[in-house]
């Protein structure tokens, strides 16, 4: 993995999810989903392989239970459409809202020392699932380690059922 240097042809510009095929989600739901759109949005490194005209826009859906990442530009032209299968992320992500659930109950009985032991674990496995987006994008989509993250943060949201 790289960490490219920041350039406006290589950031996403905006993300929107397909309503058809993903869904509208409970309130707070829908809340967490735009609040890693706009974290990924804010800062980020993403580029198709061999495509040096964006910025780039993302929309994300689900096609036969796989991720679909359909990159346009900014000018509205498409570039590419990636398919993700989420069967790599299923394990790292039942562990992960597992340990998120540790985490908000700690926060009401735990001592600070208990809470930051959780919140390590929480931080470990969402590194684990960015790496697992990193290995299934390369090749595909150049992105640096902190849009990883912002990326799987984005489908932990939209896997997240409350």
């Amino acid at each position: 993995m790289t960490d490219p240097a920041p350039d406006a042809n290589r950031k996403l510009v905006s993300v929107t999810l397909d309503e058809a095929s993903i869904g509208r989600a409970a309130p707070e739901i829908e809340h967490e989903r735009q609040v890693a759109i706009y974290d990924l949005v804010t800062d980020n490194v993403f580029a198709p392989a061999g495509a040096d005209n964006g910025p780039f826009t993302l929309r994300i859906g689900l096609i036969d239970r796989k991720l679909a990442l359909n990159v346009g530009t900014a000018g509205g032209d498409d570039v590419v459409t990636h398919f993700l299968s989420l069967t790599p992320f299923l394990k790292i992500l039942k562990d992960y809202f597992l340990v998120c659930e540790s985490y908000y109950a700690a926060i009401r009985t735990s001592s600070p020392s208990q809470i930051e032991a959780i919140d390590m674990g929480r931080r470990g496995l969402h590194d684990e699932g960015a790496q697992v987006l990193v290995e299934r994008l390369a090749g595909k989509i150049e992105t640096d380690h902190n849009t990883a993250r912002r990326l799987f943060t984005l489908i932990a949201a939209l896997s997240w059922k409350g």
